[in-house]
């Protein structure tokens, strides 16, 4: 995710903030609690035990021992900070660019050309742009886990583009509007996902298979599928499908999940921005999301259906007859199945309709719900759970269908420590009382879901400093969330502890239900990011030269329990200051240690991870280096230096002998 202070090509690349509901902040729980309380450490007693409240078990287990560390499991030499422009990793580790952005992966294999003189047609058979969130899906998981760590597909978002260096002299435009249709067919062919065929080669390099039968490219024209309570829904019907089951497209794709059953799934976070609407009033489902007079990249300019379709001006006499509904069709979490190169992507409206970040699962059980959780990456925007009705079969085929069926819940945090989920569902009592308390109507289930953030405002959900990525630990089943930043917020409460909250922190909780399906659980705080005078790291002390971090963002727990926590600081943090480059930094729950384990090259962010099964490689995404370059003035050369366009690109991680990661 793009920080508050970046920039896109034609404009800021975060929405504008559009929560005005008198919903409490996370910031105001936590005002007037003395900081030396907010102890943060995975084993630590946590402002829970100061607040009086029971702690969760993973949280409390130090306690008893007086906060003794455990033996470490962190055993690489931290990296120093530095903004030099490569990746840096530990010694005795190895880290080398894999699948840059315009990297053949499938069709006739275009290779890719430096001076931006790709076609479209060639973008949308290459890597996309700004690698995101990733899954490596073992070539033997066809139907859930696999254990093949040597071939695989590695599947992977692109968040957004610069259109800048994407064309040979940048985009073409007259008194604001596009001019060369070509241009920003390409610019629609770099955003999306790309499923890659990788395999290790006997040297121990890993490389794209060509010819591949699972190569793809899914990009923000490609034909998709509405299921869910919203399928068919008045408020989806546009001139390209009448009775709203149909769209085209997905894009600004962040964070990702994967489901238990062997699906990869792409959410839709910084839409609003590419579409515009010259209508005076605009309703409920597209002012509050932020949709405006004008767009980010300007494809609405150009003539033609293709890209009129970006344009939510009314402009006949029903939603059959223009695309004022088109961004309704964005902001969903879409399912693809990585190894049916012919299945039409799917967009679930029963998880809601917001700027999802990822989606993270909790451990999936035979004979139960799956259970699921997403944030809302915008200032004071909220953290959502999903239960399916229908209980998980491991093989069957139907699995899909548990993601159109279930409860959308929106999370309230409370200043003693305790958490409801409140459930945003037209059949639930509380909710229409709630409706009827705010004067706030909804026509059916569907129109809940296509207004989630209205509907979460009138509940009541607590407004939180940006959340990201979540992680769930896979022993203690301890749900974790980055909150990046809000430099917006005045004022402060228990989840989000700091007014102006420009370094961000993570918290926390743990669910009443083992299976995550209940409606109570109880929260903390798990890391205050920042420099050591305003920072707080595993034992209640300020964070150390190992460790002082800014903005955590990606998130991702590996199979032993370690949490690695991706930054995407921007601005005067990364040109300044005590932070250096974007980092990856790895926190061990049972010792309390936090170790920096990963700095990137000038400009980018680093964002989004997985492994192979046997934790001997390792895949991290470089988005963005040297952001806000053009190609006659390079803010970084990487991974192709020599002054060629730096490119986003997934590095691969091994260390020395071949060993595992950690």
């Amino acid at each position: 995710m793009r920080t508050d202070k970046d920039a896109a090509p034609f404009g800021d690349g975060d929405e504008v903030p559009s929560n005005h509901s008198g919903n409490p902040h996370i910031g105001d729980l936590i005002q007037g609690i003395s900081r030396r309380h907010v102890i943060t450490g995975g084993m630590a007693m946590g402002m829970l035990a100061f607040l009086g409240v029971s702690v969760p078990r993973a949280c409390n287990a130090g306690a008893a021992q007086g906060l003794l560390k455990q033996p470490s499991s962190l055993t690489f030499a931290a990296v120093a900070v530095t903004r030099a422009d490569t990746v840096t990793v530990p010694e005795g580790y190895q880290a080398k660019a894999f699948i840059p952005w315009g990297t053949p992966i499938c069709g006739s294999y275009p290779a890719y050309r430096d001076d931006g003189s790709n076609t479209a047609e060639e973008q949308a058979q290459q890597t996309g742009m700004h690698h995101d969130g990733m899954h490596y899906f073992p070539i033997d998981a066809q139907n859930g886990k696999g254990h093949n760590s040597e071939h695989g597909l590695l599947v992977l978002n692109h968040e957004y583009i610069d259109a800048p260096l994407l064309h040979p002299n940048g985009p073409s435009l007259v008194d604001g509007k596009r001019t060369v249709p070509e241009e920003v067919r390409k610019e629609i062919n770099a955003h999306g996902v790309s499923v890659v065929e990788i395999h290790r080669t006997p040297n121990g390099d890993w490389e794209v298979v060509g010819n591949s039968k699972f190569g793809r490219r899914i990009t923000a024209a490609t034909p998709m599928e509405i299921q869910g309570p919203a399928r068919g829904h008045a408020l989806l019907r546009t001139r390209y499908s009448p009775d709203g089951t149909a769209t085209r497209g997905t894009q600004n794709n962040c964070g990702n999940g994967f489901t238990p059953w062997g699906t990869y799934l792409t959410c839709e976070e910084n839409w609003a921005g590419y579409f515009a609407s010259k209508d005076s009033e605009k309703p409920r489902e597209l002012g509050r999301y932020g949709v405006g007079s004008s767009s980010r990249y300007a494809w609405e300019t150009l003539d033609g259906d293709e890209f009129q379709r970006f344009d939510a001006t009314r402009t006949a006499t029903d939603a059959s007859g223009d695309y004022r509904n088109e961004p309704n069709h964005f902001g969903w979490i879409v399912e693809i199945d990585p190894f049916d190169p012919k299945s039409v992507p799917v967009k679930h409206t029963a998880l809601g309709r917001f700027a999802h970040e990822g989606v993270i699962f909790a451990p999936a059980r035979p004979g139960k719900p799956v259970v699921c959780y997403s944030g809302d990456d915008s200032r004071n925007e909220y953290i959502y759970k999903y239960v399916s009705h229908g209980k998980f079969r491991p093989g069957h085929a139907d699995n899909s269908r548990l993601l159109d069926e279930g409860t959308l819940y929106v999370a309230r945090f409370n200043a003693d420590g305790s958490g409801d989920w409140l459930p945003l569902d037209i059949q639930d009592p509380a909710f229409l009382a709630a409706c009827a308390a705010k004067g706030v109507s909804f026509t059916d289930q569907g129109d809940v879901l296509i207004n989630t953030r209205t509907a979460a405002d009138v509940v009541g959900a607590t407004k939180m400093d940006r959340p990201e990525w979540g992680a769930v630990h896979p022993e203690t089943g301890e749900v974790y969330f980055t909150l990046t930043n809000n430099t917006n917020r005045t004022e402060a409460d228990a989840a989000n502890p700091r007014t102006n909250n420009a370094y961000g922190h993570i918290i926390r909780w743990q669910e009443e239900n083992q299976e995550h399906a209940g409606t109570r659980f109880t929260w903390n705080i798990f890391l205050l990011g920042g420099p050591q005078s305003d920072s707080h790291g595993s034992d209640g002390e300020a964070l150390d030269a190992d460790s002082i971090h800014a903005s955590p963002d990606g998130l991702w727990f590996d199979p032993e329990g370690r949490l690695w926590i991706q930054t995407d600081m921007s601005g005067s943090q990364l040109s300044s200051g005590p932070f250096g480059n974007n980092q990856m930094l790895v926190a061990d729950p049972e010792s309390g240690e936090l170790k920096r384990f990963l700095v990137g090259p000038v400009g980018c962010e680093v964002t989004g991870i997985t492994a192979t099964p046997d934790f001997r490689t390792l895949f991290v995404n470089i988005q963005h280096p040297g952001e806000g370059s053009t190609p006659d003035r390079l803010l970084s050369t990487w991974p192709d230096g020599s002054g060629k366009r730096p490119r986003a690109a997934t590095v691969v991680i091994t260390r020395d002998g071949w060993r595992r990661v950690l």
